[in-house]
Parts: C-alpha cells; structure tokens; sequence
C-alpha cells in the first residue's frame, strides 16, 4: 500500500505532519478528515512508490542471507539518538536513519519499525516484533527509555555498548585468524608436497633396488595413501564438517560438551572466560544504569556471555536473586566467576553503587582482553613458524636422505 508524507491543520491552526497508508489519494484526504485534521497536502514516499512498481530499492534487495553486526547495531543507535535529542520527530528519524544505513537488512527493518511506529505502535514494540534484526538488549533500553522520556539517552548507551562489544570479538578474531591461517596454509603445503612431490621421489628410488631408510618410506606410504583415497578423505572432511555443525546447532548436550572443552583450552579457554566476563559485567553495567530490574538484566546479560557454562552459572545466580538471595553469594556457589567480581559486586550491592563497580569490572576485563589478545599473538607467532619448519623440514630430509646413503643404495 502507498504511504504518504502528510500535512495537515489542527483546528487550532498548528502544522502537524505524518506518515500514513492509504489505497489512493482520496482514501488518504477521507483518512485524514476522519482523524479531525484539515488536509493541506501530501507527498508519496520514494520507497513505497518504488515499491507499488514493484521496483524494490537497492539497498532492501537480497537482504536475507546478510547479518546485522554489533557495529551496524550502534551506528544505528547512534544516529537515533543523535536526531531525537536534536527534536526529530521519531517517525522522521527513523526513516533518514534507514536512508543512511549502509546495512540493508537493518535499513529494512528500520523503514518497517517507522511504518508501525507510524501506525501507533510503541519504538520497543515495533523493534521486538524484529527480534532477528534488533538485539534484545536494545529492545529493553528503548522500553526504559520511553518510560522515562530519556529514549536518546538509552540509544547513546545502547550505541556505546556495542562498540565496545564490537571491539572485544575483534580482538578476539585477530587472536585466533593467525593460527587459523597458517595452519590451513601448512595443510594445503604439506599435502601438496605429499600428493605431487613425494611420487616423484618414489619412482627414481625405485630403481635403486634396495629398501629405504624408515623415514622416508613412511613418508611414501603416507603420499601412496592419500593419493589412492584422497577422494574418501575429503567426503570424511566434508562430512565431519557438516555433522559437526548440525550437532553444535541442533544438541544443546553437544554444544555445551564443546564449551566446556574450549574452557579448559590452554591460554584460550582463559581468553573465553575474561571475554565473558567483559560482555556479562558491559550489559549489567549498561541495563541496570538505564533502570532495567536487576532480574531482567541477569536475564539478558546471560545470553551474551558466548559460552553456555558461563551462561547457566548467570541463570543460576538470575534464578537465587529471583528468590531474594544476594547477587554477590549466588555468583560465589556458582564456581564459575572470578574472586574479582564476586567481591566487587558485593561492594556495590552494600554500597547501592553496584552500576558503577559493574562499569568497573567491564572497563577491567575489556583491558584484560587487550592484554590477553596480545599475549597469545606473542606467543602463538613463534610456535607456529617453530612448528611448520619442523614439519617441512622433516618432509625435506626424509625426501633426499636416501640420497646421502647413495653408495649403500645402488648395486
């Protein structure tokens, strides 16, 4: 249906503007007679003509397989906040934010929040009917915000928390895209050498009429292998692949069978547990300072943790608080959080100061991250160069050791 930028006079003769759908234009004059105003005149949005043409804009075009990230979420608060504390109209600001978004699921989704908005709808409801789009912690940030009358106040906080959200999983994809690429790079080498060179080698031994040193006839074994069953070694890859992931999206037993494992993973699973404690203190901090209930926030900040160990210990503590038993105790029968933060938010809960130890926890773990991050790249760097030239070297010199024991080869 065609959707209308609408001006209109109050019988006390103030301008008042809108959005609004109708069939055609008369439909939209009854319409706004019927709303006790007197039509002045109307303006047919680009996106829903292009629509009624059946001409969809680019920018809402092929939008679902893309994924809306924690950046786009916070550049989107950003400029949401930003209008509405200038006095933009809600609905206005809404659609020039979906103008801009460079996101087209977001900037979809932000033109149909605008449309229900338009039609009565609260900001908080029309975002929750989009649950795959937006967040749930925005979601219940906007609801306070709109309760309070300091909606640009919780977008700001909303936009800052996801930048920073947004820069912890980054530090964290650059610790572990190193490792991950040269290993995948070592592969593709090592089996390169195995399937192309090592035959190459076989054949001119072959002639030699005696039997191999150990090394390199394992090497041969190995190459002869793979290159007879390279075709079942990649179903198996393949396949193990696929199994994997339908059992890590499907069995929740799986799932948390892998977390716990990543846990207790050297240098990494201690990477995982500051990373879940910057998100789990970041969204306590960010809910509970916007006025979000204490059980609520528990609530939401469980399932942003990234592992569901760390997120059944916060249901835990979110059920005993639930109860009336004290934050601070919960966290410290769970086993699952640092001596740190247990006795920090013991300090705020006694001090009714809990927002800022929270925020203090946060900026802590979001430091640890960095540091943490650093480390392993340190560290990592050296082993994997340490590793790889063992393995090609050890490839190298069982190759060509048939060649320093010649004399005792050839007859």
């Amino acid at each position: 249906m065609p959707r209308y930028r609408v001006r209109a006079y109050t019988e006390g003769g103030d301008l008042v503007e809108d959005v609004m759908e109708a069939p055609s234009l008369n439909d939209l004059v009854e319409k706004v007679r019927e709303k006790g105003y007197h039509f002045l005149n109307a303006e047919e949005i680009p996106e829903a003509k292009a629509e009624k043409e059946g001409k969809v804009p680019k920018k809402v075009r092929f939008t679902f397989f893309q994924r809306v990230g924690d950046r786009d979420i916070s550049l989107f608060c950003r400029q949401l906040g930003a209008m509405v504390n200038a006095g933009v109209g809600i609905i206005d600001a809404l659609e020039i934010v979906a103008d801009q978004m460079p996101n087209r699921k977001l900037a979809q989704a932000t033109s149909e929040v605008a449309r229900d908005v338009s039609e009565g709808m609260s900001l908080s409801d029309a975002m929750s009917k989009r649950k795959d789009v937006f967040p749930e912690l925005v979601i219940n940030l906007v609801a306070v915000g709109e309760e309070t009358g300091e909606l640009d106040t919780a977008l700001m906080r909303a936009s800052d928390y996801y930048e920073k959200i947004a820069m912890i999983k980054s530090k964290i994809k650059s610790a572990s895209f190193y490792p991950a690429f040269v290993l995948v790079v070592a592969t593709i080498i090592v089996t390169g050498i195995l399937y192309f060179l090592v035959p190459t080698f076989a054949e001119i031994y072959e002639g030699f009429g005696a039997s191999l040193p150990l090394p390199t006839q394992v090497l041969i074994n190995l190459s002869n292998a793979l290159r007879e069953n390279i075709l079942y070694f990649i179903m198996f890859l393949v396949g193990f692949s696929v199994v994997f992931r339908y059992l890590y999206t499907k069995s929740y037993s799986f799932k948390r069978s892998v977390h716990r494992f990543m846990l207790k993973l050297p240098k990494f699973g201690d990477l995982i547990v500051k990373s879940a404690m910057a998100n789990f203190s970041r969204t306590m901090a960010t809910l509970f300072a916007s006025g979000v209930s204490i059980e609520r926030a528990l609530e939401v900040a469980g399932k942003v943790t990234g592992n569901l160990i760390i997120k059944e210990a916060v249901d835990k503590v979110q059920k005993e608080v639930t109860e009336g038993q004290t934050m601070w105790s919960s966290m410290e029968r769970t086993g699952h959080f640092p001596k740190l933060i247990v006795a920090m938010v013991k300090v705020g809960e006694e001090t009714g100061r809990l927002d800022e130890m929270l925020d203090t926890i946060a900026r802590f773990y979001e430091d640890e991250v960095d540091r943490t991050v650093e480390g392993l790249i340190t560290l990592i760097e050296p082993m994997l160069i340490v590793i790889l030239g063992t393995i090609v070297g050890g490839i190298l010199i069982a190759l060509y050791l048939p060649i320093f024991k010649l004399g005792e080869l050839i007859k």
